[in-house]
């Protein structure tokens, strides 16, 4: 069905006028970025297929620009930059981007990069850097990894710590699988940068890994927490 064949008060956009956005599924959402569909196809199936193609939105959110064009035919370079522009702003939303948020706990870290990093199909370790009250000065991405590791080293962590005179550090990074039980790797690299920590006098929070709430688990570990800083 074309979208000028729907009533006119369940179109995407009307919807949205007089609904919110709220109302609107996720491929009508994503019909009202694409605008245009393709002959005999409405911008709405465009949508559909996009999401049945990439298996949900979440998945759909983790894909670059050139992997949403090339999904289905249809999409261009155009409608594929503005859905990934809409993503990002999205996320960056989710983490308070702009704002100067309190981390005073692994569960306001989760709160506020969780929605992020659960997004990534790669292992990223970040260093969140904090003042005197524990407000965010800023997040250095350390290290880009693999599906399941990433390798980073304390110099590499502490370094924009060192840079930007902060007060504390954060580490967090994340599992694509999911699943935030940390490793091995995840144990050691704590240790190393605990015992760098005292050496170089700067206050080492906490070190979190951040996966999903499947099966009702906690999304995210603390060592803190653990006890195991």
């Amino acid at each position: 069905m074309k979208i000028s064949e729907i009533p006119e008060s369940d179109r995407p956009r009307e919807k949205l006028a007089n609904r919110g956005a709220g109302s609107l599924s996720d491929a009508e959402l994503l019909a009202i970025f694409l605008r245009t569909g393709l002959r005999g196809k409405s911008a709405i199936s465009l949508g559909e297929e996009l999401l049945r193609t990439k298996g949900s939105l979440h998945a759909l959110s983790r894909c670059s620009a050139a992997e949403i064009a090339k999904a289905i035919s249809g999409i261009g370079p155009a409608k594929a930059a503005e859905l990934c522009a809409a993503f990002e702003l999205g996320k960056r939303l989710a983490r308070g981007a702009g704002e100067r948020p309190v981390l005073d706990c692994a569960e306001a870290v989760e709160q506020v990069f969780g929605p992020e990093l659960r997004a990534m199909d790669r292992e990223v370790v970040r260093a969140l850097l904090l003042d005197t009250k524990l407000r965010l000065i800023r997040s250095e991405e350390i290290a880009l990894g693999s599906l399941n590791e990433c390798i980073a080293h304390p110099r590499e962590i502490f370094r924009p710590a060192i840079i930007h005179q902060a007060y504390a550090v954060i580490l967090v990074h994340n599992h694509p699988s999911g699943d935030p039980s940390p490793s091995q790797a995840d144990h050691r690299l704590t240790r190393q940068l605990s015992q760098a920590a005292t050496l170089l006098q700067i206050n080492l929070i906490d070190h979190i890994v951040i996966g999903d709430a499947s099966g009702g688990r906690r999304p995210y570990y603390s060592f803190r927490e653990a006890g195991c800083l």
